[in-house]
């Protein structure tokens, strides 16, 4: 892939970056496992909102795409999951980032939002 890639361009880097965090839960769960080794009935408690199917969707996907492993004890026959080097780096660098941009820039997304549902963004300037 090409670093400079033009974003229509089905090989840009852009876009498998943008594929890997397209789900709504797969930054949510990459986050939560920042703090380490989860099982998958601890992520289920601690992710608000998150259905069990769609965290077992989500864990598929993401240990799919290298993102976490699936660690078995065949003692107890538990499963818990972590980020793999891989995860590491996009929870810690971009997701990291990406989350501290929304939380500098909430006020002017919420205001943004608020103005578009009054239908006062929707007005267009006639020339």
């Amino acid at each position: 892939m090409n670093d400079h890639c033009s974003p229509f361009a089905a090989d840009c880097a852009v876009r498998l970056a943008a594929d890997l965090i397209a789900h709504t839960w797969d930054p949510v769960v990459l986050m939560a496992l920042r703090a380490g080794r989860r099982r998958r009935i601890d992520l289920l408690s601690g992710i608000a909102g998150v259905s069990d199917k769609v965290l077992t969707q989500t864990l598929r996907r993401l240990h799919a795409n290298g993102l976490i492993i699936r660690i078995t004890t065949p003692a107890d026959r538990s499963v818990a999951y972590e980020l793999s080097e891989l995860g590491g780096s996009l929870a810690d660098g971009p997701l990291a980032a990406l989350g501290q941009w929304a939380i500098d820039h909430a006020d002017q997304v919420l205001a943004a939002q608020e103005h578009h549902s009054t239908g006062i963004g929707n007005r267009v300037a006639v020339r």
